[in-house]
């Protein structure tokens, strides 16, 4: 059913241009994968995601689990319905919360015991409860239970770590049932390159539909992170997609499509948008800022999103003083289209071969 296939190869790095093709469409790589951690975008609604240049999107297992709990998704007629959104869908697996939640839960090589940011009840995951949770789901592409560590890490808990995501990995394979979805599998390790070659070694040997780098934009740093990453792509298969997860800001995206990865996703374009900070070509831009109060010009000139066609800087800074809930909706659509120009920028250039330029 899936296919991954190159269109063009940059001649002086690692960087590629492809279609990755799912159950409910294409997706042109490299993609930025909004966030809709709950079901939902905050403060965006489909067709506005639509209108940015969005077409795959992220929801969170761990969360959907906890409300409104996969049941009522499954008799709603799945998350695609769910949401609205009738392009392609990924969820992760959960694994991430491990490291986000990790006051809040008890892990051993069997699962992970979360006691729910709610209400304090017990939640249970393991390895072949997550595939099952998201194969009722119904996203298109869905992840491998995995163990997320914080950083710095000592290398004993990383080789625990990474010793777990491969045998949860071979447990999510053998629970995948749903032929209509992508199992993608992650590659741990901290920034330890050996234990990054043995995770993606033995991940390989197994055969996934795709591969994530994992454990990633927790504190290590740009330079550590973008060297873990060059170091890690290039033992993944060429020809299956590569997603570097929870990643991140302009600079760690065109270096990491460099480096060969294909797939990205961060809350950063409506986490900033919310705090009214803008993101432009030039730079961030603080709507709250005095400087803008009669300022009739857009975010950023030459921008096309609605929120730049529509509104003065002015009418924004006025719209976040006040409390009034468009501005952090019409920030975050512009730092949305923002995120989604930049991806187009990089796949045009890729196609003219002058992504190095």
């Amino acid at each position: 059913m899936s296919k991954f296939e190159i269109l063009s190869q940059d001649s002086s790095s690692a960087a590629r241009r492809a279609v990755l093709t799912t159950a409910h469409g294409k997706v042109e790589t490299p993609v930025f994968m909004p966030v809709g951690t709950a079901g939902a975008v905050k403060g965006i609604t489909p067709l506005q995601l639509k209108e940015t240049g969005s077409v795959l999107i992220l929801a969170n297992t761990y969360h959907l689990l906890l409300r409104p709990g996969v049941n009522v998704v499954e008799k709603l007629g799945g998350l695609h319905k769910f949401m609205a959104w009738d392009n392609p869908l990924l969820t992760d697996s959960g694994g991430y919360q491990i490291f986000s939640l990790s006051s809040l839960t008890k892990i051993d090589d069997d699962g992970v015991e979360f006691a729910s940011h709610v209400d304090g009840a017990r939640t249970y995951l393991n390895a072949e409860i997550t595939t099952k949770i998201q194969n009722r789901l119904g996203a298109d592409i869905i992840m491998c239970f995995d163990q997320c560590t914080p950083f710095p890490c000592d290398d004993s808990q990383l080789k625990e770590a990474v010793e777990r995501t491969i045998s949860w990995a071979k447990l999510c394979k053998q629970a995948h049932t749903n032929n209509s979805q992508l199992l993608f599998a992650v590659v741990q390790g901290g920034i330890n390159l050996p234990l990054r070659t043995h995770c993606a070694s033995e991940l390989v040997k197994l055969g996934f539909d795709g591969y994530a780098i994992g454990g990633l934009s927790v504190g290590e740093g740009h330079d550590n992170m973008i060297k873990t990453v060059a170091h890690t792509t290039q033992l993944l298969p060429q020809d299956k997609p590569r997603y570097l997860m929870g990643v991140g800001t302009p600079a760690d995206i065109i270096a990491a499509v460099k480096a060969g990865v294909d797939m990205f996703d961060c809350t950063i374009p409506t986490r900033n948008g919310r705090n009214a900070l803008a993101l432009t070509e030039n730079g961030p831009v603080r709507m709250r800022n005095s400087a803008h109060i009669e300022d009739a010009g857009p975010i950023e000139a030459g921008c096309d999103c609605y929120c730049c066609t529509n509104f003065s800087r002015a009418a924004l800074r006025h719209f976040f003083n006040v409390g009034e809930m468009l501005g952090p909706i019409l920030v975050s659509l512009h730092n949305l289209r923002f995120y989604q120009r930049l991806m187009a920028k990089i796949r045009q250039a890729l196609e003219k071969n002058e992504f190095a330029d």
